[in-house]
């Protein structure tokens, strides 16, 4: 099986995806909190259940959100990281901030990523040697438009007040619901960078990373570590994006980690 064929297959889950998606979507999405706190949709486990048919081969790892985690998938060579719904909460505050996203990590490294938007038909696919390819157009609404920087920030931690900073900088900001959809505007051209200084698991990134970089740009940790994958813990502390060169750039712009 070739990486094209494999990206094939994630961009018709994307297709399945957003059908499914939009049928559930609307002003009353029944939900339940899952671990206390995170909401939870029928769409959620609907997709997962959906891209865990179509996507792993024979022998590949599967690292889902909405799928109790098996260690065996430690010991695979391939193994596809997935986002079902990325940004649930936007999505049952009928807010057209969320996201699916599709991974798939070979040797340690994120090699393909699929994202795509239902709310607003913006999809970003791509795989390592095989270019990225944005499907519809998607015009911001930024604050300051003429700005040098256009970056993208966490809907709460701009409610906290973490970014107001940017306002004395050549900057603009603006808040958006899920990373992976933030990830997907940034290798898709439409913003310049994106920050979170908070946790963020694998399958909320690891797609975004590698349509970044196939893209040009680069990724990294602002409160430091490895940008290491499929791990036994697959968290981050932090995570950025930006086109290529920014990188020094939007770090000098990010706020201290918090405590």
């Amino acid at each position: 099986m070739t990486l094209a064929a494999d990206l094939e297959r994630a961009r018709e889950g994307l297709r399945r995806a957003a059908t499914i998606l939009r049928s559930h979507a609307g002003d009353d999405v029944p939900y339940r909190l899952k671990g206390g706190t995170s909401p939870v949709t029928a769409a959620d486990v609907e997709v997962d259940g959906m891209l865990r048919d179509l996507l792993p081969l024979p022998g590949d790892g599967w690292l889902s959100e909405e799928t109790d985690d098996d260690a065996r998938r430690l010991g695979c060579r391939r193994i596809w990281i997935v986002d079902p719904l990325d940004g649930t909460r936007s999505f049952v505050a009928n807010r057209p901030e969320y996201a699916t996203s599709i991974a798939l990590v070979v040797d340690g490294e994120p090699v393909l990523g699929a994202i795509g938007n239902p709310a607003t038909g913006y999809c970003v696919s791509g795989a390592r040697g095989l270019g990225v390819a944005v499907e519809g157009a998607r015009q911001l609404p930024w604050p300051r438009a003429a700005a040098a920087l256009h970056v993208l920030v966490s809907r709460s931690e701009w409610k906290r007040g973490e970014w107001s900073h940017l306002a004395a900088a050549d900057c603009t900001a603006l808040p958006l619901g899920s990373v992976a959809y933030k990830l997907a505007l940034v290798a898709g051209g439409a913003a310049d960078a994106t920050v979170t200084l908070h946790p963020k698991h694998e399958w909320d990134v690891a797609a975004g990373a590698a349509l970044v970089r196939e893209a040009g740009g680069e990724v990294w940790l602002p409160r430091g570590g490895h940008l290491l994958w499929n791990r036994r813990r697959p968290r981050f502390l932090s995570f950025a994006a930006a086109r290529a060169g920014l990188q020094a750039r939007i770090a000098a712009l990010s706020p201290p980690p918090p405590a």
